[in-house]
């Protein structure tokens, strides 16, 4: 397959990217720290928002599944509503921020719209990705589909573009003067509109259509999970995604009371995504000699390296811990590109895989909520934050807190992730 056909399919990954990171990590902050939401009330709205999130996703997967992923309407429908909601979080009504309870019902509601509207186009999406050259002309010597791949690559490769512009962009709108702020953050948002729309323009208008456009059948939730192949992956990637949401849920509380350098944040988050970016298409290189499945289980041994050196850091270790975010971000390169690919290998029966991704969707969005419990975890094991730490035991304590639920916990999640993979060949 070209390249163009591949960049125009792989397009749409960055505005995705650039929604899916305000919403999940920048949006609370904001809410409560610039607009004066109580962090209580709004960590209850973004649970309630998150568990709908959830268990929409193989629903909307049906739908998919019925209507075909490159229906030009539904992926229209789904933009207009994304950007609607991306434009309403940053910017709600003066009359709405001057009521408390107006202005968290109003989280709720753009929270809502936004999750399932970047599910709706998410799902569509990456279905539309499995179908690409599905063809057995398309299949190599190893089994593996050079296409599926090559779409992964430049989906995912978009998407941590989206992912830095997301990260940098709200961090430098919120610091800018108060009087200027609103006019920024309609920009953005302006831009953001405008990004997603060319993109889904570009899918719908030049992008190679999926091979397959049967009629779909209908799968129920049941028939997914009893389905051996299917089951043993995802609970493969559950594990693993669960090792890669703990990590992330505590990465601030690690560098500011483990590394205690929080004004190195921004240069190890872009060591991060940018190491992602650059090792997402050496993964794929290695993924199309030596079989997908392979090269996730390497990606794996070289994650639980990055946890164990970063349990032996300290305070200080700023260099050490940038090399260790730069491990993990060649990690990332495999988690983002391979397993979607290797589930669209698994599965036989291609007219279902909106099906199967809506259920593939829930468990990584199941494993980012049950990732928010290693925050009363770190209570429970006695974390206070350097700003309370008061003794040199509280200290010890707390640093011992943050290397077992931060490093510890996710390097058992993705031992066991790395056995049940080596154990699901079928």
């Amino acid at each position: 397959m070209k390249i163009t056909a591949l960049l125009c399919y792989g397009l749409l990954g960055l505005p995705l990217a650039m929604a899916a990171l305000p919403v999940y990590v920048q949006i609370p902050n904001y809410y409560t720290t610039q607009l004066g939401l109580p962090l209580a009330g709004t960590g209850l709205m973004l649970f309630f928002a998150r568990l709908i999130d959830t268990v929409q996703d193989p629903f909307l997967g049906k739908i998919v599944d019925k209507i075909r992923s490159d229906n030009p309407y539904w992926l229209v429908a789904s933009g207009m509503l994304l950007c609607a909601a991306f434009y309403g979080l940053w910017l709600p009504p003066e009359y709405v921020r001057q009521q408390e309870f107006l202005l968290l019902l109003w989280l709720g509601l753009m929270l809502i719209l936004a999750y399932t509207a970047h599910s709706m186009l998410n799902i569509a999406y990456l279905t539309w990705g499995a179908g690409l050259g599905t063809q057995a002309t398309e299949i190599n010597l190893t089994g593996e589909n050079p296409s599926l791949l090559g779409a992964a690559a430049w989906r995912e490769g978009f998407g941590l573009i989206g992912v830095i512009l997301a990260s940098i962009l709200p961090a430098w709108i919120l610091q800018t003067p108060a009087d200027q702020r609103q006019d920024y953050l309609w920009q953005y948002s302006l831009g953001f509109g405008f990004i997603l729309t060319a993109s889904i323009w570009t899918l719908v208008g030049a992008s190679p259509k999926p091979a397959h456009h049967m009629l779909q059948a209908k799968i129920h939730l049941q028939q997914i999970l009893a389905a051996p192949i299917f089951r043993r992956l995802a609970i493969v990637y559950f594990f693993n995604s669960l090792s890669v949401a703990i990590p992330a849920t505590l990465l601030l509380f690690f560098i500011n009371d483990q590394i205690r350098t929080p004004e190195k944040t921004g240069l190890f988050l872009a060591g991060y995504f940018f190491a992602g970016a650059c090792g997402l298409p050496l993964w794929i290189k290695f993924a199309r000699k030596y079989t997908t499945r392979f090269a996730w289980q390497s990606s794996m041994l070289l994650a639980v390296c990055s946890f164990v050196g970063a349990a032996f850091l300290g305070a200080g270790d700023s260099t050490a811990f940038l090399f260790v975010c730069i491990v993990s971000g060649l990690v990332l390169g495999a988690d983002l590109a391979l397993p979607p690919v290797l589930l669209a290998e698994s599965v036989a029966d291609k007219s279902s895989l909106g099906s199967y991704y809506g259920v593939w969707s829930l468990i990584g969005k199941l494993s980012l909520a049950l990732a928010g419990l290693s925050l009363p975890l770190l209570h429970l094991l006695g974390f206070q934050s350097a700003l309370q730490s008061s003794t040199n035991a509280i200290k010890d304590q707390s640093q011992l807190a943050l290397i077992i639920t931060y490093a510890l916990i996710p390097c058992l999640c993705k031992l066991i992730a790395f056995q049940l993979l080596r154990r699901s060949r079928s």
